[in-house]
C-alpha cells in the first residue's frame, strides 16, 4: 500500500489522538490469542517497526482488542523505511484490520482487502551451469553445460484466520536445444511441485500435502528449494522449534546428478521418509543458532547405488543390499552483526559404508534483497559432500561427491531483479580428480 508523506503524517497524528480519545470506550472484540496477527506484530516489533504498548511490551499472554491491534498497524503504516518482508506483513495486517483502520481514519479499500484472500507470486529465471571433471589418467576434462529457463507461479489462498492453501507450478525448458516436452527430454513441461494446506497457530504449525523441505543444514542433506515430499509436517515451539516430518518422496525424480541406480536394482522410484529437527534461534536473546536433525529413508532404489563421479563405488552395509539411509546432522551458526555471519553443518549416513560423511563451513556477508535495488552480498564456503549422505543435497556450484572451496556473490541491479554468480573448485572425494563449476542465475520476481 503506497503512502505519501502527507498521509503518513496524518496517520501518525490520527493514531496519537485516537489513543487518547477512545481509550475509555472500545466497541471491538478481542483478537483470539492464537490469531496469526500476534506473530506478525511480534516480528514487526522485533524488527523495530512498532513498539506494542507505550512501554514497548505486549502484556504477556493477555489478548488485545482488534482496535488496539489496528492502532499498532496504523503506526507501522506510518513508517516509510521498512524492509520488503516487513512491508508485506504490514499490508497483510492492514487488510485484516481494514474496518478498524477506517474508523481511525486510515483508509484501506475493500478491493485490496478482498485481493488479499488470494495472492499470486512468481518468478522467471535463467540458470547457467558448467561442470568440468578431470579425465582418469590424463589432463583432459569432461564438460557438462546446461542452460535452463524456468517460469514459476506460487498461488496462496486464505481459507480462514489460521489456514491457507499454497501451491507451486514450474514450467522449465532446456535452452541448449529449445525442444519441447516429449522430444529428447522431459524437462520442458509444467510440474505441480507443491500443493499443501498450512495451518498457523501460536507457536504451532501444521502442513499437509506435497510440501518442500525446511531443513536447517543449508542444503547439505536436502535441497530446500528443489526437493519435496508428500506427507505431513508439524512444527512447534518458539525460540526452540521442533519439526516432525513423515511421508514419501520420489527418489528417481529428485536424486542428485552424481549418482545412479545399479543395473540390477529394483526400481521403486519412491522412499518412505521420516525426519525430526530441533533448532534454536532467538535473535533477540542470542547471536548463536544451532540444532540437530535425523532423517530416515527406505527404498529399494538405494540397493547397489553407483557413484557416477567416482566410477563404481557402491552403497553397502557389508552385505551389498542396504536399502536404508539413516542420516544424522548437527549445525551451528553465529551472527556477528547484521552483515556478518558464520555457519557450519555436519551430517553422517550411518547406513553407508563409504562416502558417508558431509560437512560445510560458510561465511556470509550482507545479502541482496530483490525488493531493494542496489543491495548486494557475498560469501565463501568450504564443502565436503559425501555422495551417500548428500544424496538430495543442493547442487548449484557445489558438486555432490566432491570437496573444495566455493565463492559467490549476488546483486539487485533493479527492483525485483536478482543476479547471482557462484564458483566451485575442488576434487572428487574418492578419486581425487579435479572438479570445478561455474554457476550463474538471473531472476525476475513478480
Amino acid at each position: 500500500m503506497k503512502k505519501t508523506l502527507v498521509s503518513a503524517l496524518t496517520t501518525a497524528l490520527v493514531v496519537g489522538a485516537a489513543s487518547t480519545t477512545f481509550a475509555a470506550a472500545n466497541p471491538f472484540s478481542d483478537v483470539p490469542a492464537d490469531h496469526w496477527a500476534y506473530d506478525a506484530v511480534s516480528q514487526l516489533a522485533a524488527d523495530g517497526v512498532i513498539e506494542g504498548y507505550g512501554d514497548t511490551t505486549f502484556r504477556g499472554n493477555q489478548s488485545i482488542t482488534r482496535y488496539e491491534m489496528a492502532q499498532m498497524v496504523a503506526k507501522a503504516m506510518a513508517k516509510t523505511d521498512v524492509s520488503a518482508a516487513d512491508k508485506a506483513l504490514i499490508d497483510k495486517l492492514a487488510a485484516e484490520f481494514s474496518d478498524e483502520l477506517n474508523n481511525l481514519g486510515v483508509r484501506v479499500s475493500n478491493l485490496e482487502r478482498n485481493a488479499d484472500m488470494v495472492k499470486w507470486n512468481g518468478e522467471a529465471r535463467y540458470t547457467y551451469r558448467s561442470v568440468r571433471t578431470e579425465h582418469a589418467g590424463d589432463s583432459g576434462k569432461d564438460r557438462d553445460n546446461s542452460d535452463k529457463l524456468l517460469f514459476r507461479l506460487e498461488p496462496s489462498a486464505e481459507v480462514n484466520d489460521h489456514w491457507h492453501v499454497n501451491a507451486r507450478l514450474d514450467a522449465t525448458t532446456e535452452m541448449s536445444d529449445d525442444k519441447g516436452a516429449g522430444e529428447d527430454h522431459d524437462e520442458d513441461k509444467v510440474d505441480l511441485k507443491r500443493v499443501y494446506a498450512q495451518g498457523d497457530y501460536k507457536n504451532f504449525q501444521v502442513k499437509l500435502g506435497k510440501l518442500g523441505f525446511e531443513t536447517p543444514e543449508n542444503g547439505l542433506v536436502f535441497d530446500n528449494e528443489e526437493n519435496a515430499f508428500s506427507g505431513a509436517q508439524v512444527a512447534f515451539g518458539s525460540n526452540v522449534k521442533t519439526t516432525l516430518m513423515a511421508g514419501r518422496l520420489d527418489v528417481d525424480d529428485q536424486k542428485a546428478s552424481t549418482w545412479k541406480r545399479g543395473e540390477d536394482t529394483n526400481i521403486g522410484d519412491s522412499a518412505n521418509f521420516q525426519g525430526i529437527t530441533v533448532q534454536y534461534d532467538a535473535p533477540e536473546v542470542s547471536k548463536l543458532t544451532g540444532g540437530v536433525g535425523y532423517y530416515h529413508l527406505n527404498s529399494d532404489d538405494f540397493k547397489g547405488l553407483k557413484d557416477d563421479l567416482n566410477k563404481g563405488e557402491t552403497y553397502t552395509n557389508g552385505k551389498n543390499d542396504e536399502d536404508n539411509a539413516d542420516i544424522w546432522s548437527a549445525n551451528l551458526g553465529y551472527r556477528f552483526d547484521k552483515t556478518n555471519a558464520l555457519f557450519g553443518a555436519y551430517a553422517n549416513n550411518t547406513s553407508a559404508d563409504n562416502l558417508d560423511k558431509s560437512w560445510q563451513v560458510l561465511y556470509n556477508y550482507k545479502g541482496a534483497e530483490p525488493a531493494n535495488k542496489g543491495t548486494w552480498g557475498a560469501y565463501a564456503a568450504y564443502r565436503y559432500l559425501g555422495t551417500y549422505t548428500s544424496i538430495f543435497g543442493t547442487e548449484d556450484a557445489q558438486v555432490v561427491g566432491a570437496k573444495g572451496w566455493e565463492v559467490g556473490a549476488n546483486y539487485a541491479p533493479f527492483h525485483n531483479v536478482l543476479a547471482t554468480a557462484k564458483y566451485f573448485n575442488g576434487k572428487s572425494i574418492d578419486s581425487d580428480r579435479d572438479v570445478d563449476t561455474l554457476w550463474g542465475r538471473v531472476e525476475f520476481f513478480f
